[in-house]
Formats: structure tokens, C-alpha cells, sequence
């Protein structure tokens, strides 16, 4: 059973007739109170789109797994809410080869893009400064091992087929950069910055683009402002929760959801999840709740759908089937230099 948004009662409830442009939640009625929005600032709308035109994409993300992926592909199919990503937050050392392989086919039949989270990270490492009030070096990589392990972890999904890798340290994310400009890993890979790292400010945002990222997930509680600034010095496809897990503030952004989009684009919209419980790292334990969770994120995300189409502002999204995060700005990549062996 498809999904139908629900039909407006009144002219008040659709874009304005006469510039098209998106209404704002309530404003007509606020209008007529006296309390009327202020003029939309033109200088405040994104410059920049994807590939295709379209300004924003979608994704679900922790899938954590094949059955939690079987879960969102029906229920997509269900309230018809389009997806052009989904990710998993475990880590790909918590998926077989047939796991990983069977998330490629059942994202493939779909056209969604596949992200999977690389490697080891500090926070479940034996470093004891992770757990300080200080959070330490957070999910970093600790040490060379780390590193390696994130490695393993890239060349293994890519010849399984997946291609889109979840990174949460700025070295991982360099080495693998290299990697792929060197033929080591295939030259469609791209690369998403975890929102356990995302950038705060314009400078650090161009810097992880420089660095690689192909997508940056920003912070939830990033203000409309915050957006604008950065859209002024890059145009790197940009990823945000417009509802956060715990873990991650919380915040429920839905009502925002067409500004988001209007000053952060190009956008993946991710539907998280508030007030459940973390399932990372995934396992059978956790299974009703991975399920559970999943099926509500779907519903989640159709919510917001329902929100941009009642306000005018479900147009300009990216083709399903998406994943072109355009050309986009990099350091200079220097040959890599042998290591003489020892005697």
C-alpha cells in the first residue's frame, strides 16, 4: 500500500499562489494575529545543488543489518518514502561477508546507496580518556592497529561491492582519500564523515572536505545561520538529523525542515530516532529494538515528507538513485613514498 500526504484543506495550507515559494509553518494564521515572518533574505538560500539539480536526498540510517534492512525496505515500500541512502553505525567487523554482501543486493534491487561505518574507534577501545569527562580523543582511531583495522575494513566492503564508507577520524579519512586516488580502492567510493565528528564551523567543514569527505554530517544543533556560513565556503553535500538520537542531543528539527533544506543544500535529510535506546555496537540481543527502531525511522521520515509537502517545499529533490556528490575540493595528493626494509 502506497502512501497519499495529506490533502490541504485551503489555499492557506499549500505555497504561496502567486511566487511559489515554500509557506512557513503557521504563518498565515499568524498573519492575521499581527505576528507575520519576516521576509525570507535571499542572500540566505544555498547557492549550491547536487549533480542532478536537486537539493536534498534522504537516508535512514542504523541499519544494522540484513533483516533491520529487509524491515526498512518493506516499510518504505509501505508509506512510499523514498530513500536514496542507507547506513549502519556498527562498524562492518560486525558483519559477515553474506551479511554485507546480502545489504548490497537488497539496497542494489532498490537503488539506494549503501553505507557502511569503517573500523575501530577510540570509544570502544582500551584507552581510558574516552570515558573522562573530557570524552578524550573521542572516536578516533588510536594508534597504528586502529588505523589498519579501518583499512581492512575499507578494502573489504569495496570488493563485496559496497561503495560508500562512514568515517570518523581525519587521518582515516586522508589515508583512505589516497587510497582511492592510488587505485586502492575503486574510484567511485565516497566517503560520509559520522555525525560523532561533524565539523561546527566553516573552516573545519572545507577542511574535511579538502581531506576527502564526499559528505559531511554537521551536528544537529547547528543554527539556520551556522548553515548559511558554511554554504559560503563549500558546497560539499551535507548531512543532518532532523531528529537526533539521544546519544546525539535529541533534537527534533521537522517544523525546520524546508529551511534546513533552503540554506544547507545540497542536504541528506536523515531520519533518526529520539528517546530509544543506543543498539551500537548491534547484536542479537538487541534484535526487537534494532527492529522496532528501524520500522519507526521510516515512519519518522514520512512525517517529515508530509511536513515539506503540506508547506510547499517537496520539490527539487535528487532523483532516486542519486549518489553524485559532484566535484568538490581536495588537497594535493603526493605520491606515496616506499619504505626501505630493513636489513
Amino acid at each position: 500500500m502506497s502512501h497519499t500526504p495529506d490533502t490541504p484543506r485551503d489555499a492557506s495550507d499549500t505555497a504561496h499562489p502567486v511566487s511559489g515559494t515554500p509557506r512557513r509553518p503557521g504563518a498565515d494564521a499568524l498573519a492575521r494575529l499581527g505576528h507575520a515572518f519576516p521576509a525570507v533574505d535571499p542572500a540566505d538560500t544555498s547557492a549550491h545543488t547536487f549533480p542532478d539539480g536537486g537539493t536534498w536526498r534522504t537516508e535512514i540510517p542504523s541499519v544494522e543489518g540484513p533483516e533491520a534492512l529487509a524491515v526498512v525496505l518493506k516499510e518504505t515500500a509501505h508509506l512510499d518514502v523514498p530513500v536514496h541512502r542507507i547506513s549502519q553505525g556498527s562498524g562492518i567487523w560486525m558483519l559477515t561477508d553474506d551479511d554485507i554482501t546480502e545489504m548490497v543486493d537488497g539496497c542494489a534491487s532498490r537503488d539506494i546507496e549503501l553505507c557502511l561505518f569503517t573500523g575501530p574507534r577510540g570509544t570502544w577501545d582500551i584507552g581510558g580518556s574516552t570515558r573522562t569527562d573530557s570524552g578524550g580523543g573521542g572516536l578516533r582511531a588510536r594508534g597504528h592497529d586502529a588505523l589498519a583495522g579501518c583499512v581492512e575494513d575499507a578494502v573489504r566492503a569495496t570488493e563485496l561491492g559496497v561503495r560508500c564508507l562512514l568515517v570518523a577520524d581525519e587521518g582515516v579519512l586522508w589515508t583512505l582519500h589516497r587510497m582511492r586516488v592510488a587505485g586502492l580502492l575503486p574510484a567511485d567510493t565516497t566517503f560520509k564523515l559520522s555525525a560523532l565528528t561533524g565539523p561546527v564551523n566553516p573552516a573545519s567543514y572545507a577542511v574535511y572536505e579538502q581531506l576527502g569527505a564526499d559528505s559531511l554530517n554537521v551536528p544537529s544543533d547547528l543554527t539556520l545561520d551556522h548553515l548559511t556560513e558554511i554554504r559560503r565556503v563549500s558546497g560539499a553535500p551535507m548531512d543532518m538529523y532532523v531528529e537526533a538520537p539521544d546519544d546525539l542531543g535529541g533534537y527534533i528539527r521537522m517544523y525546520e525542515a524546508a529551511e534546513l533544506i533552503r540554506r544547507g543544500a545540497p542536504l541528506y535529510l536523515k531520519f533518526g530516532l529520539s528517546r530509544s535506546p543506543g543498539i551500537y555496537p548491534y547484536g542479537a540481543q538487541l534484535r526487537e529494538t534494532a527492529l522496532a527502531t528501524a520500522r519507526e525511522r521510516v515512519r519518522r521520515g514520512r512525517l517529515v515528507l508530509d511536513l515539506l509537502a503540506r508547506h510547499g517545499a517537496d520539490g527539487n529533490m535528487s532523483p532516486l538513485g542519486s549518489r553524485n556528490p559532484g566535484e568538490l575540493r581536495r588537497f594535493p595528493v603526493s605520491p606515496a613514498t616506499p619504505v626501505p626494509e630493513g636489513d
